[in-house]
């Protein structure tokens, strides 16, 4: 494997600026998360390559090595565990692995798993992203002097929301067994939190309740559908 990270130039990280010089790889399935890393990468001046699944981030790995590995633990190919801890094994090692989850027991597993540190979703302060990743740098790749905290939140783009919600309700009408609603569920966790979509936040709360009761799903189901169908014939503005 070429450990070299291709974009790696060690230009001088800034005030403005505290992570230039840095790649992340993001190992991410939501558009709509992706695109708020990507907006969070791009105002502190990281560059930033994506994979939605561990199978395409186990390729991008194979080519180059990024300055920090930011890995969300629900991927529709498996746990992000396992790459961190792939990750963690790997020589030379990433100088930097984060976790990231909307998942409150997310935090222990990622760590477990050989993780520096983790990020809760939704992410949008650009202050907290920067803390959470300068924390963990060496010296020399801190920025100069003081640095004056942003209280910028970050928007990411409506259409990535609308992408992410068709994905689910693809994934539901295809047949709604028990893999599908594990994986849907946990994913549109996140999506709703970081969109601010309450309604759909708390449907998908109460078909995850219903499960862990063992009741009938039904109801929960077809009230979350059309939730997902009002959005996607923008019936609701996010």
């Amino acid at each position: 494997m070429d450990d070299r990270d291709p974009f790696h130039s060690l230009p001088i990280p800034s005030a403005a600026r505290p992570l230039l010089g840095l790649t992340v790889l993001l190992v991410e399935d939501s558009r709509f998360a992706s695109e708020a890393m990507r907006l969070l990468c791009m105002r502190s001046g990281a560059r930033i390559r994506r994979a939605d699944c561990l199978r395409s981030a186990r390729r991008h790995l194979q080519v180059y090595r990024p300055s920090v590995l930011i890995v969300d633990l629900g991927l529709p190919d498996g746990s992000g565990a396992d790459l961190i801890a792939e990750a963690d094994q790997t020589a030379p090692r990433i100088d930097l692995i984060l976790g990231i989850s909307a998942d409150d027991q997310a935090r222990d597993i990622c760590m477990n798993a050989g993780a520096n540190g983790f990020l809760d979703k939704p992410l949008q302060s650009l202050a907290l992203f920067q803390k959470e990743i300068l924390q963990h740098l060496p010296p020399e790749r801190q920025p100069p002097g003081p640095r004056l905290l942003s209280d910028e939140v970050i928007s990411p783009d409506s259409v990535a929301f609308r992408d992410d919600v068709a994905h689910v309700a693809d994934l539901i009408g295809s047949g709604a067994d028990d893999t599908v609603l594990d994986y849907v569920t946990q994913f549109l966790e996140g999506v709703a939190d970081l969109a601010g979509d309450r309604p759909l936040l708390a449907a998908n709360h109460s078909l995850r309740r219903a499960r862990a009761a063992g009741q009938p799903l039904r109801s929960d189901l077809a009230h979350l559908s059309g939730l997902l169908q009002d959005r996607l014939a923008n019936r609701v503005a996010i």
